[in-house]
């Protein structure tokens, strides 16, 4: 069988399944609609599209649980109002998580689950505090377990934690920033294509894809990184007890394995997750067959996310496509703590 019918029986099959999803939604709101007053369509609308995106209650265990918090993938703005996302870290599921969990009288703890290269800086460090606040007035224990790799955005967001075991498998560090630009001047140049940009200041353009940077401009964007920089070398100090100027000579960038990770106080255990839990329970003096607890996103939403991510695997992709990409997810010009 060609290529091409393979295809076309695939995206026909995804096409039935959409159909099937929305006769399924249109029944349940109709059904709504006859019991209802048309005052209320636009709530009952609004509830389904928002247990579609992600954002449906979150359900807590009504028994003694710890709540883990899966830090995994590229960390970032959540995604969870899209259709189409296919992302696994979802940034704003995770803080009302952490909200829900605050008042809840259930809830013993935390276990953050990291195995992530890191990301942006504002999501990481939104996370950060996130955590911190919820020590700060639930009093409650967070621990951090350190699965393939636990690194730049992935690790700031750990040193909310009490005590980090780390796979001995595991990368980790990799403690600074980084800021991507693509040049494609010289590109354009041979396609003989020309960026005209209307600014009100030399610098309002910077970064621009069809631009050479000047050398102030590398100061600025210098400086901003350097300021991020301090910050997670701060964070890194007050998280390990560790002096700032400590930190900084270790700080360079680079990965470390769970092994060198310890010998610098970078994490405090080498073992497994199993081994993490048993520790947990007995320093924070609850059970150790208490329930770890990891919230399900909506079913339907990861449906959603599954098709749609299927039909975008599928489609080739041009040439302008995938340099659209490389420019997307490498000079894009964000502040990230990340591993590249």
């Amino acid at each position: 069988m060609k290529t091409k019918q393979i295809v076309g029986i695939v995206i026909t099959g995804v096409v039935i399944i959409a159909v099937g999803i929305t006769g399924v939604a249109s029944n349940v709101i109709g059904s709504k609609l006859i019991k209802q007053n048309k005052t209320e369509t636009s709530s009952i609308v609004k509830d389904m599209f928002s247990s579609v995106s992600g954002d449906s209650n979150i359900e807590l265990p009504n028994k003694d649980f710890v709540g883990v918090i899966n830090i995994e993938g590229e960390i970032g703005a959540s995604s969870s109002n899209s259709l189409t996302s296919d992302s696994t870290y979802n940034h704003d599921f995770y803080l009302k998580y952490i909200e829900k969990m605050e008042k809840s009288d259930k809830n013993k703890g935390i276990l953050l689950y990291v195995d992530s290269p890191g990301g942006a800086v504002y999501e990481s460090d939104e996370m950060y505090l996130k955590l911190m606040e919820y020590k700060e007035k639930t009093k409650r224990p967070i621990w951090a377990y350190f699965a393939s790799q636990a690194c730049s955005g992935g690790y700031y967001i750990s040193m909310a934690a009490d005590k980090i075991y780390a796979n001995r498998n595991c990368w980790t560090g990799s403690i600074g920033v980084i800021v991507s630009l693509t040049n494609c001047k010289k590109l354009y140049d041979k396609l003989g294509i020309k960026e005209i940009d209307i600014t009100s200041g030399k610098n309002k353009a910077m970064g621009s894809q069809g631009l050479e940077l000047t050398k102030e401009q590398r100061g600025i964007l210098q400086s901003l990184v350097d300021e991020a920089y301090d910050q997670f070398v701060g964070i890194v100090a007050d998280g390990r007890k560790i002096d700032k100027s400590a930190v900084k000579k270790i700080a360079d960038g680079r990965i470390y394995s769970a092994k060198q990770a310890k010998e610098i106080n970078l994490v405090d255990e080498v073992g497994s997750l199993k081994d993490e839990k048993k520790a947990f329970a007995k320093e924070a003096g609850f059970s150790e067959d208490i329930t770890y607890y990891t919230p399900e996103k909506d079913s339907l939403s990861g449906m959603f996310s599954s098709i749609f991510g299927a039909v975008k695997d599928i489609v080739p992709k041009s040439e302008i496509d995938l340099a659209e990409d490389i420019v997307q997810n490498n000079g894009n010009g964000v502040l990230k703590y990340y591993a590249k």
